[in-house]
């Protein structure tokens, strides 16, 4: 008798736990295409009531359509409430109408600069005593923290770091620092170097800079997309969390080959570069900002597509356009082997392979600097390139195009 009570409240601890993981995974704001269906993957028992228009109350199953006409652009107020009776989520939704960019495939550069600045090392220091010493050592400081104030003086850059460092002359200080969106605080001792500079023992970085494809451009909005990727710190891995940044010109040096085993890779300089925009947005789902000259990229107004969504998107043929020789953005053929319609947590939204003998005689397939690319297909743009697989580098995944819009639109929101 006791073993079967055991296993019932285990079965309904269980059961407990399934409903809130659920319920938590579901966002607090959603952006939808007008007619697009709000997909979401509950478990039974949950409902959505539209209490936008209260006059008008409509309640579904959350796995179902939207609890409300998706023709209705604007912003809707979702109740998510388990078996109708208990309110648990207010989930807001907004309907924008469909949009046209101007898909593009320009190689660009990118300079982005941090919220403070990121930690991507640690090192003894030598004191003027000529022992070795570790300020750092349990204050909690990981390397992919970012440091954004000493002393309550805000830091955004490497230099204000090493002013009040050294400005310190020895006597502890403390640090508030930024690790998974969270703000925590320290305090460190900075120890006088053999070069009687004060040192914390930490190696920081301010800025970021890197070439890539940028996707398309919103002449309604004057917001483009790139990448169809974050930029992660090369030391840390992480996400970088970016302050500001300039989108510029670049000029392509070479191609290098891709091959089994060893990606290929687009080697571009950004010296003597103009800066034609501005970047808002480091995500997962790419970069974005604002663009200001729209000539330095030959962009015409006239070549906007729609935007495809997800239930328009096909297996099969399709291009890509991307540029290999300065100045000279051109299409090639690729095929989409496999979609994954039901992921919004990640840039793996498509599976597609390169089938282009040109494309494959120039790079060897799909190269480091391609990420960004514009996928289209039946005259819609239906995503970009964001990844290729290192053992076969004629295939890799691409971010559905929905994703990247709805990520632009925020900046204007």
């Amino acid at each position: 008798m006791k073993t079967i009570k055991k296993i019932f409240i285990i079965s309904i601890l269980i059961l407990i736990l399934i409903y809130v993981t659920n319920i938590t995974s579901i966002p607090n704001n959603i952006i939808l295409f007008q007619g697009e269906k709000l997909n979401l993957q509950t478990v039974y028992g949950l409902t959505l009531k539209d209490e936008t228009n209260i006059q008008n109350q409509e309640t579904v199953q959350a796995s179902s359509t939207l609890a409300t006409n998706t023709n209705n652009i604007g912003k809707h107020n979702l109740k998510l409430n388990l078996f109708g009776a208990i309110p648990v989520r207010n989930i807001n939704v907004n309907i924008i109408p469909k949009t046209s960019v101007v898909p593009l495939g320009n190689t660009v550069g990118l300079k982005l600069y941090t919220s403070g600045v990121l930690v991507v090392g640690m090192s003894e220091i030598e004191g003027n005593d000529n022992k070795k010493y570790k300020p750092y050592e349990n204050t909690g400081i990981q390397e992919g923290d970012m440091i954004i104030k000493i002393d309550n003086k805000t830091v955004t850059c490497t230099a204000d770091l090493l002013t009040n460092v050294n400005n310190s002359k020895g006597e502890n200080i403390e640090l508030v620092y930024v690790r998974n969106g969270e703000t925590q605080e320290t305090n460190i001792t900075p120890i006088k170097a053999s070069d009687n500079k004060y040192k914390l023992g930490l190696w920081v970085r301010d800025a970021a800079a890197g070439v890539g494809t940028v996707s398309f451009y919103d002449p309604e909005t004057k917001t483009f997309a790139a990448l169809g990727h974050g930029i992660q710190d090369i030391d840390t891995g992480q996400l970088l969390d970016i302050a500001s940044g300039d989108f510029i010109t670049t000029k392509i040096v070479s191609i290098i080959k891709g091959e089994k085993g060893n990606p290929g890779r687009i080697q571009g300089s950004i010296e003597e570069s103009t800066v034609i925009g501005q970047v808002y947005k480091n995500t997962d789902f790419g970069v974005y900002g604002k663009l200001d000259n729209i000539s330095a990229l030959n962009i015409n107004i006239a070549n906007a597509l729609e935007v495809a969504t997800r239930d328009e998107i096909k297996l099969g043929p399709a291009k890509i356009r991307c540029t290999l020789e300065n100045n000279k953005t051109k299409e090639y053929n690729v095929e989409i082997e496999k979609l994954y319609k039901n992921n919004n947590s990640n840039n793996k939204s498509m599976l597609v392979k390169v089938t282009d003998e040109e494309l494959i005689n120039k790079t060897g397939g799909i190269i480091q600097g391609m990420s960004g690319s514009p996928i289209i297909q039946n005259n819609k743009v239906v995503g970009a390139l964001t990844h290729v697989l290192v053992n076969d580098p004629l295939t890799g995944y691409g971010v559905f195009a929905d994703l990247m819009i709805k990520q632009a639109k925020e900046i204007n929101n």
